[in-house]
């Protein structure tokens, strides 16, 4: 099997931390989304959303989105992390807060970025008014995520999941939007040392 990836997108890394936290080395093969390669004809037969990253299976079966990559790779995997939560109520909660950072942090986050930037100009229609707002969302949101922290070691509760490196991605997003996490959300920043000290992450802070 292989990935199918642009290694500098946030998506890519977080199937990369995961992988990671789970041991596991997988053949990479590097997109260029810049030059539309992941609009073609081919791709698109693999990743009908065209986006990256997609896992291609040996058979040619072929999985996009970061989040089932995560999820496919989690069932085959034999692992103790319970990424995705343990009991029942701990699974809930991972997958709560997972779509709470994903659809309030890292999707508005996202939207800003390609609004205001124009990065997919020759190919989407940019709304910069759009951009200002999202961003804006993104900035309202983190105390959210503060005040979480604020009680709970992780994001989702006593434990590391799939949620705490989906936060990670939306905070390396940040300088990208002239967002930061400042002295008034201590708690986020006391996760994100701990986060640093995280082997799967260190080696992808530079990325």
């Amino acid at each position: 099997m292989k990935l199918l990836e642009n290694s500098a997108t946030p998506s890519a890394l977080r199937v990369a931390i995961f992988l990671k936290e789970l041991g596991v080395e997988v053949e990479r093969q590097q997109v260029d989304t810049k030059g539309a390669e992941n609009r073609t004809k081919t791709f698109l037969q693999k990743a009908p959303n065209g986006l990256i990253p997609v896992l291609e299976l040996d058979d040619g079966t072929c999985i996009c989105e970061s989040l089932a990559i995560c999820r496919y790779f989690d069932a085959i995997t034999p692992n103790d992390k319970a990424l995705f939560g343990d009991t029942p109520l701990e699974q809930a909660r991972v997958e709560m807060w997972q779509r709470i950072v994903e659809l309030q942090g890292l999707v508005p986050a996202f939207q800003a970025f390609r609004n205001l930037t124009g990065f997919f100009s020759d190919r989407e229609t940019c709304v910069k008014s759009w951009g200002e707002e999202s961003q804006k969302r993104v900035n309202a949101f983190l105390p959210v995520v503060d005040q979480q922290l604020s009680t709970h070691s992780w994001v989702a509760g006593e434990h590391f999941s799939i949620a705490d490196i989906t936060l990670w991605v939306l905070c390396r997003f940040l300088p990208r939007l002239e967002l930061q996490v400042d002295d008034s959300l201590p708690n986020l920043q006391k996760w994100l040392s701990q986060m640093a000290k995280r082997p799967s992450v260190a080696g992808q802070q530079d990325r």
